[in-house]
């Protein structure tokens, strides 16, 4: 069995959706963690579990995250977590169940397993995942939105999203 030992410094969870029909908002979740369980030797063994503080939503700007942070969107005070519980893992996907804002549905996500490599700085053994993919937030009842009088709306129903996670490992 690997200990697996979450590096926050080193990892990111970003997200972009579509804004007025013609650029992309980005934002981050600035507070996560990231358990993995299971022997780094073989893949499919992993489990891993994700969890998200709604509150720690950032897109630079403070009067959309408070909007967001409301019931128009995640409901932040009822829903302070976004979770995903693997139920399965390769070296090029991940699928399991991702809770938003109270709605819960199975997901399959892209994986890139980066191997396992030596840090230089402090001899540690160190691997890391890249899990990207898209959501459609409509599912999860996170579906505000305004019709423009161009056509179209104000924001995407896609979200798509890219999370990286360093860990360091010991057998």
């Amino acid at each position: 069995m690997t200990n697996f030992n979450f590096d926050k410094a080193h990892s990111s969870l970003e997200f972009t959706v579509k804004h007025l029909m013609v650029s992309r908002v980005k934002g981050t979740f600035d507070d996560y963690d990231v358990e993995v369980t299971g022997d780094i030797n073989d893949l499919s063994s992993l489990k891993a579990v994700v969890t998200i503080k709604t509150e720690s939503i950032n897109t630079k700007n403070a009067d959309r995250d408070g909007h967001l942070k409301s019931a128009d969107f995640f409901s932040a005070d009822k829903n302070p977590h976004i979770t995903f519980e693997s139920k399965s893992i390769s070296e090029d996907s991940v699928t399991g169940d991702l809770t938003i804002a109270g709605e819960t549905h199975e997901e399959t996500f892209d994986v890139d397993f980066n191997g396992v490599s030596k840090n230089p700085l402090n001899g540690e053994t160190v691997t890391g995942f890249v899990v990207s993919g898209k959501i459609d937030r409509d599912k999860y009842g996170v579906s505000f939105n305004q019709a423009l009088e161009t056509g179209g709306v104000m924001i995407g129903r896609d979200v798509k999203f890219e999370a990286s996670a360093e860990f360091s490992v010991s057998e």
